[in-house]
């Protein structure tokens, strides 16, 4: 009876060590776990002489649902499929100052999480930030330009405000 109350204990012992060791060991981890930056495409913005014009074609052609804005594309995120995002295209017009410092045609938009620290990382690195943080109800945005002078735009969004968002003004998504 002693050798397994022995037996017994040296197990829960071993078992409590273990898991000790694997809860330090698996702290230590996330501390050295680098920041998420981008986690998808939130959008694809470019010129065109007639926006109204190219969102027909769009729609003619390639089916896109499109409103005033381009189109908004619902997709699901691959840790979480309960869990609804989206990503924006939009012409704008070929005169737009939107896009400006940048000379280019198109800006991309990229999803990002906890945008405060990353623009503050950033900065660190030298990275240009054009402008502040911006923040509606739908996310918050700030631009920044890269190496060969592109705007890019960051957005942290919050998709369930933006879901109603578009629901509310009868907008349709591609799918």
């Amino acid at each position: 009876m002693k050798k397994i109350i022995l037996i017994i204990l040296a197990l829960a012992t071993s078992f409590c060590f273990g898991f000790a060791f694997e809860s330090i060991i698996s702290n230590n981890t996330n501390a050295n776990t680098k920041m998420k930056r981008v986690t998808s495409i939130g959008g694809i913005f470019f010129k065109c002489k007639d926006p109204q014009q190219m969102r027909e074609w769009y729609k003619t052609h390639l089916g896109l649902n499109t409103n005033e804005y381009g189109s908004v594309f619902e997709w699901r995120h691959a840790t979480d499929s309960t869990k609804k995002g989206f990503s924006q295209w939009s012409p704008f017009k070929e005169t737009t100052k939107y896009f400006e410092p940048s000379t280019k045609e198109f800006m991309i938009n990229y999803r990002v999480e906890n945008l405060e620290a990353l623009v503050e990382e950033l900065k660190k690195e030298g990275v240009t930030i054009t402008d502040t943080i911006e923040t509606y109800d739908y996310g918050k945005f700030v631009h920044i330009m890269d190496i060969e002078g592109n705007k890019i735009e960051l957005w942290e969004p919050n998709d369930e405000v933006y879901e109603k968002m578009g629901a509310d003004m009868g907008v349709e998504t591609t799918k």
